[in-house]
């Protein structure tokens, strides 16, 4: 049984950095492209950043470029996201994804089979 476990959430100001950690069980998790997404109270779920299972390549999405970093430990079956520089429009419920193989459309939440239950991640101004 494929499990996504989110972890590193919080309430923190703006400026500040967090880091995010997905960990991965049930998965031969070198295969799986690993992908973050949030979605905030009202709007749908939009893409933040993926890392390649083949080379480690990483994608962003233009409103975190900078300032997020995503990575991965294969040893530990996880996933990372650096945040920092957090802005109030940073919160939002950010969820980890998993998909066997993916080598395109990382930005499409529909190409990811299997999706952590999320963490909320909460930015005061």
């Amino acid at each position: 049984q494929v499990q996504l476990v989110e972890s590193g959430g919080g309430l923190v100001q703006a400026g500040a950095s967090l880091r995010l950690s997905c960990a991965a069980s049930g998965l031969a998790f070198s295969r799986y492209t690993m992908g973050w997404f949030r979605q905030a109270r009202g709007k749908e779920r939009e893409f933040v950043a993926a890392i390649t299972w083949s080379t480690s390549s990483t994608y962003y999405a233009d409103s975190v470029k900078g300032r997020f970093t995503i990575s991965r430990d294969n040893a530990k079956n996880t996933v990372y996201l650096q945040m920092n520089s957090l802005k109030p429009e940073d919160t939002a419920v950010y969820y980890c994804a998993a998909d066997f193989l993916l080598n395109k459309f990382y930005s499409d939440s529909d190409k990811y089979d299997y999706w952590g239950q999320g963490t909320q991640v909460t930015v005061s101004s």
